[in-house]
């Protein structure tokens, strides 16, 4: 029987943040991860930019919408709509081996290498010292480890009204990428009309984003192709198989793929991980010294309540309310676009009403363009023909507000398993997530506060889209932080209360989800849960 000391469970950021930091001090790793990876596409994928690639290349179709035109959604707008074909791979069996079942709840999840940080939006915020005391972490811990990450993988932003929202403190931050003409107009107004918005708690600058404008290690500089969506060329946008990729060539680093954890058991000082292999869908053992859970908030999840035998059990859920506003710049329609963009966030618009950072809302502000026209032609209220020839006229001034609300513990949100014969792991989850009249109300109020902002900003909001609950791709909260020992928690250690080697280093022990975007406080938590594990 080989023992390994470490077993890190998930590929995703968390996963390579907490093998990074333990692999660079010696110990030995096994990593085990879904590992479903990328087809032909990108490799097909011309090294042209977006445009270029519209009007020259004949086989443009295989890479933009899927040789079986897998990128073409069927029915209502849902989560994971704007997965291109060379991302689908994240998703790929997913609805096979992780089995979900909700009414009102509507989840991405990944076996994928990489996980879902194989195609994160890139955003980089600092979580404010009050925000990280309502979600249960350490605040001097975190703020030293946002650093260590930040220098890791790498992030551009701009030194405006936004950074007390994004990169904070952090230091070494790269300059942030050239503006859209769109977002570069919203940005002037926004210095002429900063005194009234700011006087009604929003606040608008560059997003943080990890995303390279100059060189770092192997890795190149953002190319403006406008081709963020489609292939990883060059390498500017950290994705977290990046990392699993460079801890491989380590000797002291394995990486097994193709495998599921599913449960594990504590026995004579060490841990069992039972594992179903994906490929054969035969039960595998491995054993490890400690085990590091990080394969997402759901996914551990699972694991816990089958490892407890305590399928019935319900577990709280945490999850950003997401919703989404096409704007239009009216003095931008018509417009001719230079060909060298990024189709990444443009601008960040936070509200903080109060000023503590204590309840923040976010919106994220992209243009429009190499996702292609279909994804917002079904919204427009006209038949196909003239609803693409007046889109096409628009689109220069479209510019998508993605809003994402902070989200506490309470109410009808909680997940638990049920039996599934007909499911790999004889189980499924079944999730409950409904708000209350007071936090839809809330909600409600506040995106009409954005959509008269963004009328000051000389945008204007023309139909708000509700993707369904799940939609952030955001989740947490499932096992909260609690240093009593109660079961079904994570001690502050990031010890899995009940156990005494098993450890979980994703957001399950989050008490509370700010708007921000979670990724780098989820790395930088990661990294933290496996520094203490190393002085244990």
């Amino acid at each position: 029987m080989e023992l390994h000391d470490f077993i890190v469970v998930g590929s995703g950021c968390t996963g390579a943040m907490a093998a990074q930091t333990l692999v660079e001090s010696g110990a030995r790793v096994l990593m085990l991860d879904g590992g479903k990876r990328g087809g032909v596409y990108q490799s097909i994928t011309p090294s042209k930019n977006f445009p270029a690639i519209r009007r020259e290349e004949q086989d443009q179709h295989r890479y933009l919408l899927g040789d079986k035109f897998e990128s073409i959604p069927a029915g209502k707008v849902s989560t994971g709509e704007q997965l291109t074909p060379a991302r689908r791979f994240m998703i790929e069996a997913a609805d096979h081996f992780l089995r979900h079942r909700s009414d009102t709840f509507f989840p991405m999840e990944s076996l994928g290498y990489g996980g879902l940080g194989a195609g994160w939006g890139l955003g980089c915020c600092v979580f404010s010292e009050n925000e990280l005391k309502k979600a249960g972490l350490p605040v001097a811990e975190m703020q030293s480890a946002y650093q260590l990450v930040s220098d890791r993988i790498g992030i551009s932003g701009s030194s405006d009204d936004a950074q007390a929202f994004t990169f904070a403190h952090l230091e070494g931050i790269q300059p942030a990428p050239r503006l859209h003409p769109t977002a570069e107009k919203i940005y002037s107004r926004y210095a002429a009309k900063k005194t009234a918005l700011k006087k009604n708690g929003f606040h608008l600058g560059r997003p943080a984003l990890a995303l390279l404008t100059q060189e770092k290690d192997h890795r190149k500089p953002l190319d403006y192709r406008d081709m963020e969506f489609y292939d990883d060329k060059g390498l500017s946008a950290w994705r977290a198989w990046i990392t699993v990729d460079e801890l491989q060539k380590k000797n002291n680093f394995m990486y097994r793929g193709s495998t599921l954890v599913t449960a594990f058991h504590e026995e004579n000082g060490s841990v069992r991980v039972e594992s179903l292999n994906l490929d054969t869908q035969e039960k595998e053992t491995f054993h490890c010294r400690k085990l590091v859970l990080s394969p997402g908030v759901l996914s551990t999840a699972r694991i816990v309540l089958r490892s407890m035998d305590e399928n019935n059990h319900r577990l709280p859920l945490l999850c950003n309310p997401y919703n989404y506003t096409p704007c239009l710049v009216l003095s931008e329609t018509g417009k001719s676009l230079p060909d060298a963009l990024t189709g990444m966030a443009q601008l960040s618009l936070f509200h903080d009403a109060d000023g503590t950072q204590t309840d923040v809302a976010m919106a994220s502000l992209y243009n429009y363009r190499s996702l292609l026209m279909f994804r917002l032609l079904k919204e427009v209220p006209l038949g196909f023909r003239d609803a693409r020839m007046l889109m096409n006229y628009l689109l220069p001034g479209i510019v998508i507000m993605g809003i994402h609300h902070p989200e506490s513990a309470g109410g009808e949100k909680f997940l638990h398993l049920e039996a599934d014969s007909s499911s790999p792991t004889g189980d499924l989850l079944r999730t409950v997530y409904k708000l209350n009249e007071t936090e839809s109300a809330k909600i409600t109020a506040r995106e009409k506060l954005y959509a008269k902002a963004m009328r000051k900003l000389g945008a204007w909001a023309l139909k708000r889209v509700s993707p369904g609950h799940g939609s952030s791709i955001h989740y947490a909260g499932t096992l909260p932080f609690d240093d009593n020992g109660k079961p079904f928690s994570i001690h502050p250690s990031g010890r899995l209360n009940g156990t005494e080697n098993v450890f979980i280093a994703d957001g399950s022990g989050f008490r509370f989800l700010p708007a921000k975007g979670l990724t780098l406080s989820l790395m930088a938590n990661a990294h933290l849960v496996a520094e203490k594990l190393l002085k244990k």
